[in-house]
């Protein structure tokens, strides 16, 4: 999401590094074009003006002008106050048994979903969630949360069809809670296009009656200006207490995400970066302020590969390329695992400086496509040619491009690199380095993965950097 971002303020602080002496002429040159970024990237103009001003202060101290390296102090200045900006530190729920969680927000924010993946994320720590449909207005919004909440494994309240009355839903819904002895309540409730005074007036009863723990603000992070307009309006109609920024994988401009927190008051308690239901995290002020400076979210990259990966399956692996009898049947499992990571740029954009390794990659490189059509390569396969890729010869080749409806030159290309993988796994130097590499990512072996995926595009471009 805030990859343009990020490019100008690389360029800005490059800048600062490559002057032989900093003087306030070019720290204030520099803020000006940091300032421009900011409002370019849909930041608030009042934010984006008090936050220069604050790094302004920090930035022409005499610690900073009498540095040896004053371009590295000023990034740390910049990161340190964004990080201040986007709320210090993570902000947990009240979950005070029994919590109740209110979601609110306008159409098409996510409220349906994101009510889905709390319930989730609180279910893996330990917590007995319930859902609870408060939106009579949409079409088949009930039906959606019903249909997510099976997902998920969560019971899930819906009141009788042609129910008008939110409070009436939710004093029922309070009956069956008890019965269902959860430990919190989350309620999902109707949006409107644009915020009115009924759907104000309804939420205040709403609010009234629940007096809930937990008031949550549901925005898309694409909305821009816009999203710091509305949560300024739900703010001031029921009191929020955080909140919930969705579609951060997108590539919007990012400004909501570094304005609501400032204009509110309120903090930021979770991000939504993916369709997926288990795509759902906590907000930490400081690893965010990392990625829109481009230094990586390493932290969060290794809690989610040590959520998703099986160390058993993983261990398995290793053992097998330590030995040099990785198969294609290995691969397969090695390919789903890493589908469960999700999209292929969001993890590697955790990675410090990815943004600029990005743009050295091949067109498509990063496709979560390609994944699925060497899967379908594999699957063509009898389980003879996986277990022994080196009979797959000509008419073996053509069978499989057929079988899986790709070409030639893909199912040529994917053997060629599977070859050279099996090749180097026999030499004991390379094959000890790229442990070693693996190793790094705090556990998780994804068993030249990214040998496969550099290779795929058939043009001999850059591997993915792992």
């Amino acid at each position: 999401m805030f990859s343009s971002l990020a490019d100008k303020l690389d360029r800005t602080f490059r800048n600062l590094r490559g002057v032989g002496r900093i003087s306030e002429k070019n720290i204030s040159d520099a803020l000006r074009e940091i300032r421009l970024a900011l409002l370019e990237a849909d930041v608030e103009y009042k934010v984006a003006q008090t936050f220069i001003e604050n790094v302004k202060k920090k930035a022409v101290g005499e610690d900073v002008l009498k540095s040896i390296k004053p371009g590295e102090l000023i990034v740390k200045i910049f990161h340190d106050e964004l990080t201040t900006l986007l709320g210090g530190d993570q902000a947990p729920l009240d979950l005070n048994p029994p919590a109740r969680i209110l979601l609110c927000g306008l159409n098409g924010a996510g409220k349906t979903t994101t009510a889905g993946k709390l319930a989730l994320r609180l279910k893996k720590e330990g917590r007995r969630p319930l859902l609870v449909a408060c939106d009579l207005y949409r079409p088949a919004a009930i039906d959606q949360l019903a249909t997510i909440a099976e997902q998920v494994d969560v019971p899930c309240y819906t009141p009788e069809a042609g129910e008008k009355n939110v409070v009436k839903v939710a004093k029922a819904a309070l009956k069956w809670a008890k019965r269902q002895s959860g430990s919190c309540i989350i309620f999902d409730t109707a949006g409107r296009q644009e915020v009115d005074q009924t759907l104000v007036k309804e939420l205040q009863d709403l609010h009234k009656f629940l007096k809930p723990n937990e008031t949550l603000l549901v925005a898309d992070a694409a909305t821009g200006q816009q999203a710091v307009k509305v949560a300024q309006t739900f703010d001031e109609a029921v009191g929020l207490s955080g909140i919930v920024l969705t579609k951060l994988d997108g590539d919007a401009r990012g400004g909501a995400a570094l304005s609501m927190r400032a204009v509110t008051g309120r903090p930021i308690k979770y991000v939504g970066e993916g369709e997926k239901l288990d795509q759902f995290n906590e907000f930490h002020p400081d690893r965010m302020a990392g990625r829109v400076l481009d230094m990586g979210d390493t932290v969060s990259m290794v809690e989610q590969v040590a959520e998703h990966f099986d160390e058993e399956k993983a261990a398995k692996a290793a053992k097998r390329l330590e030995k040099g009898r990785f198969d294609f049947n290995d691969f397969l499992e090695q390919m789903k695992m890493l589908q469960n990571l999700g999209p292929l740029e969001g993890l590697l954009g955790m990675l410090p400086g990815f943004n600029k390794i990005k743009k050295q990659l091949p067109s498509g490189a990063l496709d979560s496509k390609r994944i699925k059509h060497m899967e379908a390569i594999v699957l063509s396969m009898t389980p003879r040619e996986r277990t022994r890729p080196e009979i797959i010869k000509g008419t073996r080749r053509k069978r499989i491009a057929s079988g899986s409806g790709r070409t030639l030159l893909e199912v040529n290309q994917l053997l060629k690199q599977f070859g050279m993988m099996r090749k180097m796994m026999k030499s004991k130097g390379k094959m000890k380095n790229m442990m070693k590499q693996l190793g790094a990512l705090g556990g998780g072996n994804m068993g030249g993965m990214e040998d496969l995926m550099g290779g795929m595009d058939g043009k001999g471009g850059p591997k993915l950097p792992f």
